[in-house]
């Protein structure tokens, strides 16, 4: 029977051990919570629990923690101390490889525990091949019967943040055919570009990119753009990011000859409008993000190119989305976007206007 009992008694133990061993928070009103640290900003505390996920507790509602984790705490004085935490009288009794160290709460700036800070370190310099993330738009439609048409719009959008740069590359495609006009392609645009930013202070950034574009409706072969400038944090927050740029480019376009022109409504001389023209232009532009409550996500952006080589003529391009979740990696997008030349080839339209709406696949590596 003894030993019925100790062994009845052990397994009591071990149950118990989780909740032993767990991180203790006790609040103001009494109430106690059992868990795992995971970080806090000096304002707000997340706590893990068990049956609850993560709980976010006011920091200065605190007045117990003990951890038997390792936390990272950082201080108003950009000191960081790593160890055992005990809370009491206002101070964090950190228990440091090297002896205990007392840190007053309200020096407290940020507290990581060591799965946070390596994601933290990690951020700081990662791989080329690490730290993306971004979409897939991909949209199809085909029509028969009075008319045998197929679109399909694709566009990839890759981000690459750290704590002070960003690269972002990007791909998007719309195709269009109708097998009974002549020619049988009615769109073809294809837009790419690169573009990275460096953070000079928390407002601050410089840019420098390219950007490729092939358009057949306005017989643009390719158009380059390679530039850079300044740009402004006018908001930055976790639900809406508000940037105004300006810099220089330098543009280099080569448009076709396009189909035949009537000579009976244009002069004989203009019949062929192939040119190749290298000129530099401002960049003045701006863009917005902004996240509607967990699932929505708007993106607007508006740039204006303004010729300085031959002043008057001028490009423009504006873009306006919205990105709805409809899962964890799956989502529905909707795309405007009005690309304007103020001087296209003759008998090309200054303005394209596309819509495109379909699936968003969203990526994290």
């Amino acid at each position: 029977m003894l030993r019925n009992g100790k062994f009845v008694l052990l397994i009591v133990l071990l149950g118990l051990a989780p909740s032993v061993f767990a991180d203790q928070i006790t609040l103001k009103n009494g109430d106690r919570l059992s868990g795992k640290v995971v970080k806090s900003d000096g304002k707000t505390l997340v706590l893990h629990t068990e049956f609850a996920g993560d709980v976010t507790l006011d920091f200065s509602a605190i007045t117990h923690i003990t951890t038997d984790q390792e936390l990272h705490i950082s201080t108003s004085d950009k000191k960081t101390v790593v160890g055992p935490v005990t809370q009491n009288d206002g101070k964090l009794e950190v228990t440091t490889r090297s002896g205990p160290v007392e840190v007053p709460t309200s020096d407290v700036v940020l507290i990581r525990n060591d799965a946070e800070q390596t994601a933290y370190d990690k951020s700081l310099h990662p791989g080329l091949k690490h730290g993306w993330n971004g979409g897939v738009n991909v949209g199809f439609s085909v029509a028969r019967g009075n008319s045998e048409t197929e679109n399909l719009a694709l566009a990839v959008n890759a981000v690459h943040p750290t704590l002070n740069d960003k690269t972002t590359l990007y791909l998007t495609s719309i195709y269009t055919t109708n097998q009974l006009a002549t020619p049988s392609t009615v769109a073809n645009l294809i837009t790419a570009g690169i573009r990275y930013d460096h953070n000079l202070n928390p407002r601050l950034f410089a840019f420098v990119g390219g950007d490729f574009m092939s358009n057949a409706l306005q017989d643009l072969d390719l158009r380059g753009v390679y530039g850079g400038g300044l740009g402004f944090h006018a908001i930055k927050s976790d639900n809406t990011i508000f940037d105004i740029l300006a810099g220089l480019n330098y543009t280099h376009e080569t448009y076709s000859d396009g189909p035949p022109v009537t000579p009976a409504t244009v002069p004989p001389r203009f019949t062929s409008y192939g040119v190749t023209n290298r000129y530099l232009a401002f960049t003045i532009g701006e863009e917005f993000m902004h996240k509607v409550g967990k699932g929505t996500v708007i993106t607007e952006n508006l740039y204006f190119f303004p010729n300085l080589t031959d002043t008057g003529p001028y490009r423009m391009t504006f873009n306006f989305g919205t990105v709805t979740k409809l899962g964890k990696w799956l989502g529905w997008q909707n795309q405007f976007s009005d690309i304007y030349v103020s001087n296209p080839p003759l008998t090309a339209k200054k303005n394209d206007l596309i819509l495109t709406t379909g699936l968003n696949f969203s990526f994290t590596h």
